[in-house]
């Protein structure tokens, strides 16, 4: 009996400890997920920096956790300097799975937006619109957008950045993808950020770049749809959330003709 995705060949480019999910419920529908990673998550290694941040978390009023790697680099729940909840301190998650990390770490989320799951739905919230005089501690990986932040500072707060992980371009044989581009069997690709898909391209050799831009590609902002729009593929599908259950889905579009490609 065929599946929906049977023998659908999708690339995950999620991180390694990130991809098992999507990619089960790739198999599930009947499709070949291919993992080839094109983003690694590590520590920082300025642990003093960190502890010194963690230990004035106190002083603020907000907290903002960025993503799951924000919350799940360190334990945040464990000992003396870590966080532990405090009336006078809220905490903000931008997006479910952050949220859902905060609660395993014990620690309670005061903001998650309803729709949406990036900066600006946080920044859309009612409780973010009159900062002035609020101190913020944005918790995230190294560099990344500023808008948050920026924003923030121009309704009133004062905004520090507490940075806990940094965005690396992992080792990764890349001779099943080669193999696979030559004998055109790619028939999707699945990425979840700017990074990722960046990443994706400095990973192979480019006289195979031409190929990818005509593979259908599925984003789940766009933000990630923009960028990639401009970098010179054609075919681009945006997710309506993050979930890995809706990027299953939009794949499933891409393969069943649910989508209309631009010509």
């Amino acid at each position: 009996m065929n599946k929906p995705l049977n023998d659908v060949r999708v690339l995950v480019t999620r991180p390694a400890h990130q991809a098992k999910n999507l990619c089960e419920l790739l198999e599930k529908q009947g499709g070949v997920a291919i993992r080839f990673p094109t983003l690694a998550i590590a520590a920082l290694e300025n642990t003093q920096a960190i502890q010194a941040g963690l230990a004035q978390w106190m002083t603020y009023q907000w907290l903002i956790f960025i993503s799951v790697n924000a919350v799940t680099m360190h334990s945040y729940y464990s000992v003396d300097d870590k966080i532990k909840k405090n009336n006078s301190v809220r905490i903000a998650a931008i997006g479910k799975a952050t949220a859902e990390a905060l609660l395993l770490a014990g620690l309670p989320v005061d903001l998650l937006p309803e729709q949406g799951f990036n900066s600006e739905a946080v920044l859309a919230m009612p409780a973010m619109q009159n900062m002035q005089g609020q101190r913020c501690l944005i918790v995230r990986g190294l560099g990344g957008r500023e808008e948050l932040a920026a924003t923030l500072r121009s309704r009133g707060a004062v905004v520090d950045y507490l940075e806990v992980y940094q965005r690396i371009i992992p080792s990764f044989d890349n001779s099943a993808l080669y193999l696979l581009l030559t004998q055109n069997k790619l028939d999707v690709i699945t990425v979840t950020s700017v990074n990722a898909l960046q990443n994706l391209l400095i990973m192979l050799n480019e006289q195979y770049h031409q190929q990818l831009f005509w593979i259908p590609l599925v984003v789940i902002s766009d933000r990630i749809r923009h960028i990639a729009a401009d970098i010179g593929f054609k075919r681009i599908a945006v997710t309506n959330s993050p979930s890995d259950v809706a990027i299953l889905e939009t794949v499933k579009m891409c393969v069943t003709g649910g989508l209309a490609w631009p010509n």
